[in-house]
């Protein structure tokens, strides 16, 4: 009579009684039907994040490894200079001058590098999920996060400073309401309004009324950004669908010049003002008066297997420069909103 081989399906429960699913047993023929009853979600959940620096500077990329960039300004002048009698049939005649500088800016590299073992690459033909796939979503958040740094706050360690805590731009706090605060929260529509008018104006003055200086874009805290969003605003008495947010950017000084004023919001904002309270940002953004260069863009420049840790590795790189504030005039910090 044949010996029939037998399989011993018996299990010896796990710590405390209850089956786990890192009990010995499982690790054996169970594995497979615990497996084969599992549900899995194929969605990957990344990290939660937002980055916004593309929206609020013009970035110019190409350029290549240098370790600087630069540009040049001119001033001009006249002898003589402009007063009364200028015009007209002189003895002498005034001559034009001008004064050419250059500016520097730092250009900073931006590394990062990934390891794959082989036997994680051989894997993901099985799962159906690469983790090279996983290191590149998680590279780009990296670099996304190094801009928005840079691009808002700037570099300590090079020294550089970004749009929202340059020392050349003089900040002063926003008026107190009737209510004796400068917070939002605690003024009136007109108030803020006169607040956004006052720092366009002040710009604007600041730029000898240069029409092409009058900014079109301003930074605020998500809290303050959120409450003028939510709070309705209705004119003469009158209901309308209209939000604090609608009218404020309907109804400032800019957009009676012909400029459509930008309002939003800016994490780096809040506690960014003396005495970390919330600071309001308004310039130009327009590649003439503030950017960033990126003389090499985020890639991939080289790739080896590495024998001594079955793996291969790859090495990412960027050329990354500071925010460049090319006039300060139009430039304006408001604190205490």
């Amino acid at each position: 009579m044949p010996i029939r081989k037998q399989y011993n399906l018996a299990v010896a429960p796990a710590r405390g009684g209850v089956m786990t699913m890192d009990a010995s047993a499982v690790a054996g023929g169970l594995a497979f039907l615990e497996s084969e009853l599992e549900k899995v979600d194929p969605l990957l959940r990344e990290p939660l994040t937002n980055t916004t620096y593309p929206r609020d500077i013009v970035i110019e990329s190409g350029g290549g490894w240098v370790e600087a960039t630069s540009n040049l300004n001119v001033h001009y002048a006249v002898t003589g200079g402009q007063g009364d009698g200028v015009g007209g049939v002189q003895n002498a005649i005034r001559r034009i001058q001008a004064d050419l500088n250059k500016d520097m800016w730092k250009v900073m590299p931006y590394e990062v590098a990934m390891s794959i073992k082989i036997q994680d690459q051989l894997r993901g033909a099985v799962t159906g999920r690469s983790i090279e796939d996983m290191y590149n979503d998680g590279i780009r958040l990296d670099y996304d996060k190094y801009m928005d740094i840079n691009t808002y706050l700037g570099q300590k360690a090079y020294d550089t400073t970004g749009l929202l805590n340059n020392p050349n731009v003089v900040a002063a706090s926003v008026a107190k309401g009737a209510s004796g605060k400068t917070t939002w929260k605690d003024k009136t529509p007109q108030e803020i309004l006169n607040d956004i008018d006052d720092a366009i104006v002040s710009a604007w003055a600041a730029a000898q009324y240069d029409n092409s200086a009058i900014p079109n874009h301003i930074l605020i805290d998500p809290a303050n950004y959120a409450y003028i969003n939510r709070t309705p605003f209705s004119a003469n008495g009158t209901t309308a669908a209209l939000s604090l947010l609608n009218y404020l950017q309907d109804n400032n000084i800019a957009k009676a010049k012909g400029v459509d004023l930008v309002i939003a919001e800016c994490r780096f904002c809040t506690g960014a003002g003396e005495g970390s309270t919330n600071r309001m940002v308004a310039y130009v953004n327009e590649k003439r008066f503030v950017g960033m260069d990126v003389p090499v863009p985020m890639t991939r420049v080289m790739t080896q297997p590495n024998i001594g840790t079955a793996s291969y590795d790859s090495l990412y790189m960027a050329n990354v420069g500071q925010v460049k504030i090319h006039y300060f005039e139009p430039f304006i910090y408001r604190d205490g909103i």
